[in-house]
């Protein structure tokens, strides 16, 4: 296995606390459009999908774009107004990822959400220093399980692929990591450590405080 040099982190879900936020948004969004909607499976097929593929899962055939686009502004502005009350980091993610700066580790997001949402998290997370690359979701890349968007995080950050590792919360994230090339650590904020196996995955963990309290980051290092 080469050296680590940098992890990648998924943001719903993994640095923050809000895939129970953004289903509270979608059966908000249900509800003014009378849509009878099962959120759980909505949820289950779409988490990690950019907004374009979520909108047309949602009505059932290839939308326009001005549709994915009134979908997602009032679908996503819900979610923000729910959660800006209710705004919680992943337990332990700060610190852990501040851990790995120092380390000389590089530091990068790759999210299917969008550059409001991106924003959003980013102006409410004490991420510091800030992540030294973003990948998202509304720049034309591919959603998960495709690899696009961990990709194109790997190439900002000028680091092979399989010098990376991924934190993703949800299945459709840990096999775009396999895809990608690159290793895996499943954080079971929605999922157990069945749902987020894999050959690639070096381990799973409630929050990123059981990670650090168990010196992931170095045996890392030492690996």
């Amino acid at each position: 296995m080469p050296a680590i040099q940098a992890l990648i982190f998924d943001m719903d879900g993994t640095m923050v606390d809000s895939m129970p936020w953004h289903a509270k948004a979608w059966v908000e969004y249900a509800r003014r459009h009378g849509m009878d909607l099962d959120v759980p499976a909505f949820m289950q097929q779409t988490t990690g999908k950019n907004a374009f593929e979520c909108a047309c899962i949602l009505i059932g055939r290839t939308v326009s774009a001005d549709e994915s686009a009134q979908i997602t502004d009032e679908k996503e502005g819900i979610y923000r107004e729910l959660f800006a009350a209710n705004f919680s980091a992943v337990d332990g993610f700060e610190a852990f990822q501040a851990k790995a700066r120092d380390m000389g580790i590089k530091v990068a997001i790759g999210t299917a959400g969008d550059a409001h949402n991106v924003q959003f998290v980013l102006g409410n997370l004490n991420m510091q220093p800030p992540a030294q690359a973003i990948a998202r979701g509304d720049e034309g890349l591919r959603g998960k399980p495709h690899p696009d968007i961990f990709l194109k995080a790997a190439e900002r950050l000028n680091v092979d692929p399989a010098a990376c590792v991924v934190f993703d919360d949800a299945p459709f994230g840990i096999e775009a990591a396999r895809r990608a090339g690159m290793h895996a650590v499943g954080i079971g904020t929605t999922h157990n450590e069945q749902d987020l196996g894999g050959p690639h995955v070096m381990a799973w963990a409630p929050n990123f405080s059981t990670l650090l309290n168990n010196q992931f980051l170095e045996k890392l290092h030492d690996a």
